[in-house]
């Protein structure tokens, strides 16, 4: 029989170059409607057709690029739907981007402060519309960075959270629990960022550490026997009749309205129920005990602001304290404050009681203190607590349902020790501040309401409303609920328990059933990438260095199963390495096979009639085919339950050195005995064939290029193909 030779490989070039296959590759993809879930079916047994599953992809804010998170969650996600899809599954990963309420706020007031006008020189329409312009110029970059990476997301159904079908269903879930009684106006203490004008979530806070200095404060005794029996009792104020309390923000003594103790704590059980004179304000305050106060902090005994402090917010709410505000919204003093610091900004205030204090003789030390500071996601600035007037949901009940749903197996983490994240937080939730003072956003839906509502709010719909909710379309019956959600850690609780009980509140059902929270990528010394500090490392750079398939492998190569990621580029090029030998190794097998596999009429075995299995006539036929068998088992079963980094890992090791370093050549050989020739050029082919196919869903570029190369007939394309079905 004739051989294959020059004639198998003319067009397989002697390496790999992504650059002349991805781009082309895609656009193969794309325009052959392969990402649409009707669109085609794969050639596997189709006892997986008529069941759906379903990825919405986490929504990148308009203002965001790729970076290397976004880039291995997409890889993670795209490696479960090509599987899946390649299995007969009616499958949909659904993009689409978030409003990003305040940053994006924030990207274009900055744009327009380079030009000397703001928001307000503008008016709020106008200001919307310039918001609008700019994102139909930049909201989309990120999206088709996606594409870069080879995301197979059905493009047609991209969504955005202010889309209009979008705002509808935002403004209907407001609606619906405002009538049932869950969404309520009220002035609490909330999160007020000075800068962005507009109040923040607990969880939208962001935490740095501050050096700065825990001041030891003297509040004077009223009771001069309460004074002299406590003197007797304690060392902590050895000069005159007064209580120590210690506080890193002296300025907010100005709004004390009780100093605490701890009911245990027999320093101070003689005092309570007293009072103790604030100083500056020259007010009487009482001296009260609560549980919550900790003995070991400072002296044992605390200031309390109810305006200003969210522990002492409750703390004055249940000892009916008055709530006195004394820092404003542009975070300047009140008149509450009194005429020492009244206008003052914080800082300024500070030095100021400080001088006055030490003037009085009311500082009895001072000591350095490291502490986390709370700042604003977005803007950096340090976050004020103080009483404002805004919209929240309740959520006790919402809260049980999300717990139950992790404690009934129903809502399942990978790894698992997120779970216990997830429910630590719920059991300790408060109801939820959703009004925003910002203008880019869903306005809530009521007359006379100019606030918008938290960005997390509509992204909390994501799972229904983009499938269509609140109308009962094709779609949401069809894909909900989704299958699979894979984000990062830090999100559980803005974003993945709200969906839960969205879900189940709205459409009875959670959103989905299992959560993947990937590993955080640092730097290689194990810190935060940024881009600001220069440690920031962009994906489209390996991609355009290294190509897609490359920087994929790299991604997952190192994802095994820790919570952190210390990033190295060597095992991207190690990927690349890969690629040349999958090239390599394919090219060898082409020139192995018959030249008639190329012509119009098959041969007896044509390779498109390949047994489901070859025989094996010697040993190492057998240990290669047994190889085989094992890795397709424990790849499939590694992807099902999440094992990304070790499926790869074993693809790897089985490909590269069992089937390259040694089958190969020891198949030189037998292809050079006219009695094992033949069997051998088929089991090189079908070990070929089924290793492109488990390779697919993590480096599909590369795959799909060869497998378009190979002599079969009437075959599909890679990405609707069987997956591990030999049946072409």
């Amino acid at each position: 029989m004739s051989r294959g030779g020059s004639e198998s490989v003319a067009d397989f070039s002697p390496q790999y170059d992504p650059k002349t296959v991805e781009d082309r590759i895609y656009k193969l993809w794309e325009e052959g409607g392969f990402f649409a879930p009707e669109a085609h079916k794969s050639s596997a047994d189709n006892s997986n057709s008529k069941k759906s599953f379903t990825i919405v992809v986490p929504p990148p804010n308009i203002t965001g690029s790729l970076h290397m998170g976004h880039a291995l969650n997409a890889t993670i996600q795209d490696i479960l739907v090509r599987k899946k899809r390649m299995e007969g599954y009616k499958t949909l990963w659904l993009p689409g981007t978030d409003h990003a309420g305040i940053a994006t706020q924030n990207v274009v007031e900055k744009d327009l402060k380079k030009q000397g006008i703001s928001r307000h020189d503008l008016g709020r329409e106008k200001f919307l519309e310039k918001i609008w312009e700019w994102k139909e110029k930049y909201g989309n970059i990120i999206l088709d960075q996606f594409k870069k990476l080879g995301a197979s997301m059905d493009w047609s159904r991209t969504r955005f959270t202010m889309d209009e079908k979008y705002q509808k269903a935002v403004a209907e879930a407001f609606l619906y629990y405002h009538k049932k009684g869950w969404l309520y106006k009220a002035e609490r203490v909330i999160n007020w960022c000075v800068r962005c004008q507009t109040s923040l979530s607990d969880l939208e806070l962001e935490y740095k550490q501050e050096d700065g200095k825990l001041y030891f404060i003297r509040y004077p005794l009223v009771s001069q026997n309460n004074a002299e029996n406590f003197l007797r009792n304690s060392a902590l104020s050895p000069r005159g009749s007064a209580l120590v309390v210690a506080t890193t923000r002296p300025e907010t003594m100005l709004g004390d309205s009780a100093v605490a103790v701890n009911p245990k704590d027999e320093r101070y059980k003689n005092l309570v129920g007293k009072k103790a004179m604030l100083p500056i304000q020259n007010r009487e305050i009482p001296i009260i005990a609560d549980d919550h106060i900790e003995q070991e902090f400072g002296t044992g005994a605390v200031k309390v602001t109810p305006a200003h402090d969210f522990a002492d917010a409750d703390m004055g709410e249940r000892h009916k304290l008055p709530f006195r505000k004394i820092i404003d919204e542009r975070g300047k003093m009140t008149k509450e404050a009194g005429a020492i610091c009244e206008g003052l900004k914080i800082g300024e205030c500070r030095d100021r009681v400080v001088a006055e204090l030490k003037k009085e003789g009311l500082i009895e030390k001072e000591e350095p203190y490291r502490h986390n500071v709370a700042i604003c996601y977005r803007c950096g600035t340090v976050i004020e607590p103080l009483p404002s007037m805004q919209w929240f949901l309740k959520m006790q009940e919402l809260a049980k349902m999300a717990l139950n749903a992790a404690e009934s197996g129903k809502v399942r983490f990978h790894p698992e020790r997120w779970k216990d994240v997830y429910i630590d937080w719920l059991k300790n939730v408060r109801d939820w501040n959703v009004s925003r003072q910002i203008w880019w956003g869903h306005k809530i839906p009521l007359e006379g309401e100019t606030d918008v509502l938290d960005t997390w709010f509509s992204s909390a719909l994501w799972p229904v409303a983009t499938l269509g909710w609140p109308e009962k379309t094709k779609d949401l019956k069809t894909f909900y609920p989704t299958s699979v959600l894979s984000t990062a850690r830090d999100i559980i609780n803005l974003w993945v328990m709200r969906m839960v009980f969205s879900g189940l509140e709205l459409m009875n059902e959670v959103p989905f059933s299992d959560v993947i929270v990937h590993a955080t990528i640092l730097t290689k010394d194990g810190k935060r990438m940024s881009k600001s500090l220069g440690t920031g490392i962009d994906p489209m750079t390996l991609i355009e260095k290294y190509g897609a398939d490359a920087t994929r492998f790299g991604l997952i190569w190192q994802a095994m199963g820790g919570q952190d990621v210390h990033w190295s580029e060597e095992h991207v090029v190690a990927g690349k390495k890969f690629c040349n030998k999958i090239w390599n190794a394919a090219r060898f097998v082409l020139s192995q096979l018959p030249a008639t596999s190329y012509s119009t009429g098959p041969s007896p075995r044509a390779l498109g009639q390949l047994p489901a299995s070859p025989i094996a006539n010697t040993d190492e036929d057998k240990k290669i085919l047994e190889r085989l068998e094992h890795v397709k088992k424990e790849v499939s079963g590694l992807i099902d339950t999440y094992e990304f980094g070790q499926a790869l890992h074993d693809l790897y090791d089985f490909f590269w050195h069992e089937f390259c370093d040694i089958y190969l050549e020891t198949a030189k050989k037998q292809l050079q005995d006219e009695k094992l020739k033949e069997n051998t050029e088929e089991i090189l082919s079908y070990v070929l064939y089924t290793s492109l196919k488990l390779l697919h869903p993590f480096m599909p570029f590369i795959t799909e290029e060869i497998w378009s190369k190979l002599p079969i007939e009437n075959k599909k394309h890679l990405i609707i193909e069987s997956w591990l079905g030999q049946k072409v």
